[in-house]
């Protein structure tokens, strides 16, 4: 199997240009990291593997129903708003939650090397961008996730794939900075344009 980083499109990939972020590479970046959660173990954060891949099923079909007009992720919110529409728009929102949920906890897993457990930096990445989103009950679900996070050894053994060390993270580095970008973009740009805070 190969290292997940030589199979997987990065957020640092996906072009900006004045009209925005090329809606199809970020769709297959974001595909991506659904494979990446994968690696985690079975069932471990399922909730929001499941949520990240209804986003983008959203998304998708907004872009499919008008591919001209939805070529950006910019441009896609903006024909919503032009036809008063909601569910791209919606969609985009909340993917870029989850997106922004795992592009802060793998940053924490970086800059912590010292941790050998995953579960810490998940954990104030979901404190951080995720819990106020939830009711008690997904809160609960959520807590019996976290304890069952991988060590941080094995997962980078997954991502790995028999690779280098070093390369794997220079690589995730390259793909979170990528997906960083992104992310603080997309939260300006919905919330200049009044669109909703991400």
């Amino acid at each position: 199997m190969a290292p997940y980083f030589e199979t997987a499109k990065s957020f640092a990939d996906v072009p900006l240009t004045d009209s925005g972020y090329a809606t199809v590479d970020f769709l297959k970046a974001s595909d991506g990291l659904v494979a990446m959660f994968d690696l985690l173990g079975i069932g471990i954060f399922s909730f929001v593997q499941a949520d990240i891949k209804s986003n983008i099923h959203g998304v998708r079909t907004t872009y499919n129903s008008n591919p001209n007009e939805c070529y950006t992720l910019e441009k896609l919110v903006h024909s919503e708003v032009d036809d008063h529409k909601k569910h791209g728009t919606a969609s985009l929102r909340r993917l870029i939650r989850g997106l922004l949920f795992t592009c802060r906890a793998l940053q924490n897993t970086l800059a912590n090397p010292q941790e050998a457990q995953l579960q810490p930096s998940f954990s104030r990445a979901y404190d951080t961008v995720l819990r106020h989103h939830h009711g008690f009950a997904i809160r609960a679900v959520v807590q019996v996730a976290l304890k069952a996070c991988p060590m941080r050894r094995d997962f980078f053994v997954r991502i790995a794939q028999g690779g280098s060390q070093e390369k794997l993270e220079e690589e995730l580095s390259r793909w979170l900075a990528g997906l960083d970008n992104i992310v603080r973009h997309m939260e300006s740009f919905y919330e200049m344009g009044g669109y909703g805070k991400i």
